[in-house]
């Protein structure tokens, strides 16, 4: 028998572990609509310039990740990398950018053609939320408070936040140049990527992995302190207000993230439950631009990787999704129970009942080892005698017993028993 997988960098998601993402996606909004927050869903892809413009030319994102192609008309169309730009471009249309507030979040499928590897997918899943419209360090706090809250409702109450500040574009030409003329006596023992990013990114040194840049990077200067006193400010009140929601976080001058459009505050989740790849989450305060548009959209926001989390959860051991049991399994023997039986099994579940039957010709004991596998409550068995007598034999698996019922009462007699069954359990 022939097998197929799916391309590299994605994967097939099987009905056990979807009950696993539907679990995520319900405690997001949980959590979330408690902050105001409302979802939202955009296309999975955008005009490219959408991308270009919101994220910025020089970003690794844009100069090599990103998936682009043209359509059928010549416009050039990219999937998203990110959800973010996606829903700035949304959020355009309504009145933020007069500075009334949009809360919204979001999950879906993200596209990025890089190298597969754990945690990491060519096609992979984001929960995020964006707050857009208004600016305020207490506005940044809330945000990050949330993304820790919605960690512990999941079952990851350990994962460690880092944060710090981009300050904002004003503060990037001297803070830049700083960067600059401490790398450019060193770039000559810095890898080929580094010595590319001093002219055209220099922060994305800070974030360089490869050991001999490291041991440079570690012994940066302090660029913050050539920030603005109103950049430093409006940092010191967002770490007082996450101090006051009684939120743990570590100062890491070296986190910048990797997009353009980040001012003041950026923050990012770890868990060593990953393995090497440790971040869960991050994101920050923003100013993103789009094409036409010479105002930003300014907001503050974050996603998280739907596979990481999964990972921590397995990592924890952790699996709240649960397949729900099935209450009651319909054996018939014969054409005619069958028959019967599917017209119960109608009006059970539209009464919010899980059942199972069996509609093929099977043995009565092939019947019932598929009520064991289905872990039924209740077994109802029905043949040429019962129907004929107008009763069914309702069974009690878990101590065998069984009883006949009428089959006008069969109905009620079924939602009784699985209700009571149901708060024996609770």
């Amino acid at each position: 028998m022939a097998t197929f997988a799916p391309p590299p960098g994605t994967a097939d998601i099987f009905p056990e572990e979807a009950r696993r993402w539907r679990n995520l996606e319900a405690a997001a909004g949980a959590v979330f609509s408690r902050y105001g927050y409302g979802e939202l869903r955009t296309p999975i892809f955008e005009y490219t310039e959408v991308f270009q413009r919101g994220l910025g030319d020089e970003t690794e994102v844009v100069q090599k990740e990103m998936y682009t192609f043209l359509d059928r008309g010549g416009r050039s169309l990219t999937l998203r990398p990110e959800g973010t730009a996606g829903v700035m471009r949304a959020l355009s249309n309504t009145d933020v950018l007069n500075g009334v507030e949009q809360r919204v979040y979001y999950h879906g499928p993200m596209f990025r053609g890089e190298r597969p590897a754990a945690g990491r997918r060519r096609q992979f899943h984001q929960i995020g939320v964006e707050n857009v419209g208004r600016i305020a360090p207490l506005i940044d706090a809330e945000c990050i408070a949330m993304l820790m809250e919605f960690l512990r409702e999941i079952g990851i109450p350990d994962a460690k936040l880092s944060i710090n500040t981009r300050g904002v574009m004003p503060d990037r030409g001297p803070a830049g140049q700083l960067l600059r003329d401490y790398f450019g006596s060193r770039i000559h023992e810095m890898c080929d990527d580094c010595k590319a990013r001093l002219e055209r990114n220099v922060w994305r040194i800070l974030d360089c992995k490869q050991e001999a840049c490291r041991k440079f990077v570690a012994d940066a200067p302090d660029y913050v302190a050539s920030f603005s006193a109103e950049s430093r400010a409006y940092f010191d009140e967002v770490k007082a207000a996450l101090t006051a929601l009684g939120v743990e976080y570590t100062v890491d001058p070296l986190l910048v993230r990797g997009l353009d459009y980040y001012v003041h505050t950026v923050f990012e989740v770890t868990h060593t439950g990953l393995g090497a790849q440790t971040a869960i989450a991050g994101g920050g305060r923003y100013e993103l631009f789009l094409p036409g548009q010479n105002r930003p959209v300014q907001g503050v926001g974050f996603a998280a990787g739907m596979e990481r989390l999964l990972m921590v959860q397995d990592a924890l051991k952790v699996n709240p999704a649960k397949e729900e049991p099935t209450p009651v399994y319909l054996v018939g023997l014969g054409a005619a129970a069958r028959m019967a039986n599917l017209k119960l099994a109608g009006e059970l579940r539209r009464a919010g009942m899980k059942v199972a039957l069996e509609l093929e010709e099977r043995s009565f004991k092939a019947q019932l080892r598929s009520a064991n596998k289905a872990g039924a409550s209740f077994t109802v068995v029905r043949g040429e005698a019962e129907l004929e007598k107008k009763i069914a034999m309702v069974k009690t698996m878990a101590d065998g017993s069984q009883s006949e019922v009428p089959e006008a009462g069969l109905f009620d007699t079924l939602l009784k028993l699985t209700r009571q069954s149901a708060g024996s359990n609770i």
